[in-house]
C-alpha cells in the first residue's frame, strides 16, 4: 500500500486509515508516518462496526476523499457502507480468502456477498479474479492490478546472511531451503514438512528454515519432531528483517493450498532466488515452470520434494540463470510504477477527472 502511494503522481494525496486492532495497528501507521503519508487509527473498532462506521463517514468528509480504497474483509463490509453515506466510489482490493477458521469463514463468506456492490473489485491475479467472478462479482466490475514489489530492495547474497543463517542450525549445511509465511493452514507447511523429509534422505546436508509466526506454530514443532528433522527444519520465527535472507537461499519453497498474489513469492525472485511452489492463484504468473522455478500440485509432498531435490541438485551456475529468469520478470512486470500507473487510470475513472 506505501508502495502504491509513493507510486502515484504528485497530484494525489494519500491517507492511511486503519482499525486499532488492539494496538497492532501501530508499526504499519509509524512506517506509513515515516515515508510522509497522513495517518490514523479509527477510535472504534469491532464489535461497534455502527461506531466505527460514523467515524469513518466523518473523515472521509473531512479530509476531502474522493475515493476509498479497502484492503480486507472487514474494511471491505464498513467501507462500503461509510463511502456511500459520503457520497465517493468505493473499492475494494481482493487479495484472496484464507477460511481460516469457523470465523473468518463467516467473514469472508460476507465479504463475497458485498463485494458485489462495490464499484470495483481490484484483484492481485487473474486467478484471483476468476475466484471472484465466481462468488457472483459482476465482470465489468472486476479488473487485475496485480501486487508490485521493489525489487532494488534485494542485493547480491551477503555473506553475513549466509553465516546467519548458517547458526541456525546444528551443523553446517550445503544448501538452505527458505520458506516463509503464517503459519496457518492455508500456507500448507503441514505438507511442506513432510516433503523436506523426503529431500533429506537423498539429500543428507539440505536445511530447511521457516520463517513467520501463527496458531500453527506448535503443532508444525511437533511434525518437525515426528520426522526426525530436529536440527535440520528450522522454525526461524517472525523477522521484520527477511528481505536480508531471500538471496543467501539456495532455492524458496512455498506450498500453499490457496493464494492471491504471493508476495514471498516476487520477493525471492526479485532477489534472483529460483522458486518450487504449488501451483495456486497468482503464482503461475509469477514463476515460469522450469524457467525461474518449478510449479507444482497442492497437497503433494512428494512432488514437492521431487521439484526441491531437481533445483538442488542443478550445477549452480544453472540454478543461478533460473533464479535470474525470476528477477528479470519481477523487474518486466511486478513495478510499483506499472502498479500505480494501472490505479491512477481507475481512481481518475471513478473520480471523474480527466487525464491530461
Amino acid at each position: 500500500m506505501v508502495g502504491l502511494a509513493t507510486g502515484l503522481p504528485a497530484g494525489y494525496r494519500t491517507q492511511f486509515l486503519s482499525f486499532a486492532e488492539g494496538g497492532r495497528c501501530a508499526a504499519f501507521l509509524e512506517e506509513v508516518r515515516k515515508q510522509g503519508f497522513e495517518a490514523a487509527a479509527l477510535n472504534h473498532d469491532t464489535p461497534r462496526i455502527d461506531l466505527a462506521a460514523r467515524e469513518l463517514v466523518g473523515r472521509l468528509k473531512g479530509g476531502g476523499a474522493a475515493v476509498l480504497c479497502c484492503h480486507g474483509y472487514k474494511a471491505d463490509l464498513i467501507g462500503r457502507w461509510a463511502a456511500r453515506r459520503a457520497g465517493i466510489p468505493v473499492v475494494a482490493v481482493s487479495r484472496g480468502w484464507t477460511a481460516e477458521n469457523f470465523k473468518v469463514r463467516v467473514y469472508e463468506r460476507l465479504d463475497r456477498l458485498g463485494l458485489r456492490w462495490m464499484d470495483r473489485v481490484v484483484c492481485v491475479s487473474e486467478g484471483q479474479a476468476v475466484k471472484v467472478r465466481r462468488a457472483g462479482v459482476p465482470a465489468r466490475k472486476v479488473l487485475v492490478i496485480r501486487n508490485a514489489i521493489q525489487a532494488n530492495r534485494f542485493r547480491r547474497p551477503d555473506p553475513a546472511c549466509r553465516e546467519e543463517l548458517q547458526r541456525l542450525f546444528r551443523q553446517p549445511r550445503t544448501h538452505i531451503v527458505g520458506a516463509a509465511g503464517r503459519l496457518s493452514p492455508e500456507k500448507g507447511f503441514d505438507v511442506l514438512i513432510e516433503a523436506a523429509a523426503l529431500v533429506a534422505k537423498q539429500v543428507p546436508s539440505v536445511g530447511f528454515v521457516l520463517f513467520g509466526d501463527g496458531p500453527l506454530r506448535d503443532e508444525l514443532t511437533r511434525r518437525i519432531t515426528a520426522q526426525n528433522l530436529d536440527g535440520r527444519f528450522v522454525m526461524a520465527g517472525f523477522r521484520t528483517d527477511l528481505d536480508r535472507f531471500f538471496p543467501s537461499f539456495d532455492l524458496l519453497a512455498q506450498s500453499s493450498h490457496t493464494e492471491g498474489m504471493p508476495n514471498v513469492v516476487l520477493e525471492a525472485s526479485a532477489a534472483g532466488t529460483p522458486v518450487v511452489a504449488t501451483a495456486v492463484g497468482g503464482t503461475p504468473e509469477v514463476v515460469a515452470d522450469g524457467v525461474s522455478g518449478h510449479l507444482v500440485l497442492p497437497g503433494s509432498a512428494e512432488l514437492l520434494a521431487g521439484r526441491i531435490r531437481d533445483v538442488l541438485l542443478l550445477p549452480e551456475q544453472q540454478r543461478r540463470a533460473m533464479g535470474g529468469a525470476g528477477r528479470q520478470r519481477v523487474l518486466d512486470e511486478f513495478t510499483f510504477a506499472a502498479q500505480a500507473g494501472q490505479y491512477q487510470i481507475l481512481f481518475e475513472e471513478l473520480a471523474g477527472v480527466r487525464r491530461g
